[in-house]
């Protein structure tokens, strides 16, 4: 524990720090990289490009910060981003390398006014919080390497079977190389694919299992991502011009802190899930598992799609919704064919918003999750917030910065 002038130091100087937080993490990404080119390969350079990964540790060290004599307020931000390391194999070596580059960029930015004791307050609380996760972390890796089939780093794996989706979207079907069993994991969970680019060096990206547990391979259907800047869109863009049936990935176990536990299901409380277009992955694998439970729990699925050509995996949908005795299913379309509307593919045409919320939620308290684009997932976050949705009931997963999301809501 910290003692009580580290924590009053901390506290006195968050203000000043929060302040200067993304010019203190865009020198420490620079100081980092510069020193210890060797973790590089841990952060998703597209991240690095937009300011996405700056901005998300500074949020990450302004919550910290705020929460230094309260922790226990921490443990979700915890979870989250020890999954996410696990998922990358960030080790406890790794900690003093962050925590180095990280007292020098507050030191540089912040100058004359980051005294000895003030860098010795900041330099103890990092030390908490690195202990926190490495041993959180540490539970994390142990249970991946005892479960049956488990692993921990990376496992070969074969294509099995490449299935285009949608005109954007391909399924990946994997199986281990070696031919061993599969470890369970959690729907909602995702896997972590590292390719060796043939001409730019990619880190490992992350991608939600997009089918319930227990089908004896895992599977990742993935978006071809339009590069809008480098090097955006180069792992998608590999995986569907590239990756063939027979062909070998390696393979992250399964991680992630956004899951439903199917065996621990409300009888009466509605369970909303919202997805917009590949946002239905983490989404799909929840609804083929509460299928396969065939609960009696009232579920709400509501997709936005651009038009049917986009629209990946709706048969799947339809087809787990017959096993649901108190399901109901909208399909939100922003920019219908004609066809679509003839025939009746979609229930409504523009987005998902406030009206379409109002007519389609339930009444009364419910258990929402969500996953798709930025603009989509921070309108959802805005539009329940006003509504009175409290923070316990909201879920949504997001490879970025959470507060993207909350902000719009004033979180």
């Amino acid at each position: 524990m910290l003692d009580p002038r580290t924590i009053e130091i901390v506290k006195a100087t968050a203000p000043v720090v929060a302040q200067h937080a993304e010019a203190i993490t865009r020198r420490f990404y620079t100081l980092m990289f510069e020193g210890n080119p060797e973790v590089k390969v841990f952060f998703n350079q597209s991240h690095q490009h937009s300011g996405g990964q700056q901005k998300a540790l500074a949020g990450a060290i302004c919550a910290y910060a705020a929460n230094i004599d309260n922790l226990g307020a921490l443990g979700p931000a915890v979870e989250l981003i020890a999954q996410k390391h696990c998922s990358l194999g960030i080790k406890p070596e790794h900690y003093p390398i962050v925590g180095k580059h990280l007292l020098v960029a507050i030191k540089d930015v912040l100058g004359e006014a980051i005294t000895d004791e003030i860098i010795t307050a900041w330099a103890n609380a990092y030390g908490l919080l690195a202990d926190v996760l490495i041993k959180r972390e540490a539970e994390i890796y142990a249970e991946q390497a005892a479960a049956v089939g488990g692993w921990t780093g990376y496992r070969p794996f074969i294509v099995d079977r490449k299935v285009r989706e949608s005109s954007v979207v391909t399924s990946f079907y994997l199986t281990p190389a070696d031919g061993g069993p599969l470890p369970a994991y959690k729907p909602g969970q995702y896997l972590t694919i590292k390719i060796d680019h043939p001409t730019t060096p990619t880190s490992p990206r992350n991608y939600s299992l997009s089918d319930k547990p227990g089908q004896g391979y895992y599977r990742i259907s993935v978006k071809r991502e339009t590069p809008v800047g480098a090097p955006a869109g180069l792992v998608s863009n590999y995986l569907h011009d590239q990756v063939n049936v027979g062909d070998e990935l390696l393979v992250g176990p399964p991680c992630g802190e956004f899951t439903l536990d199917v065996e621990k299901q409300p009888a009466d409380k509605p369970l909303v899930l919202l997805s917009g277009g590949i946002g239905i992955t983490p989404i799909l694998s929840m609804f083929k598992t509460l299928a396969d439970h065939r609960t009696a729990r009232p579920v709400y699925f509501i997709h936005a799609a651009i038009n049917s050509e986009t629209h990946a995996l709706h048969e799947e949908v339809q087809a787990a919704a017959k096993a649901l005795p108190n399901v109901r299913i909208h399909v939100c379309y922003s920019a219908p064919l004609e066809e679509d509307v003839t025939q009746k593919r979609c229930d409504s045409v523009g987005f998902v918003d406030g009206q379409l919320l109002d007519e389609h939620l339930p009444e009364g308290p419910a258990d929402i999750y969500f996953c798709g684009p930025k603009p989509f997932m921070a309108n959802l976050y805005r539009e329940l917030k006003k509504r009175g949705v409290d923070e316990q009931s909201i879920r949504f997963e997001f490879f970025g910065p959470r507060q993207d999301i909350t902000a719009a809501a004033g979180n």
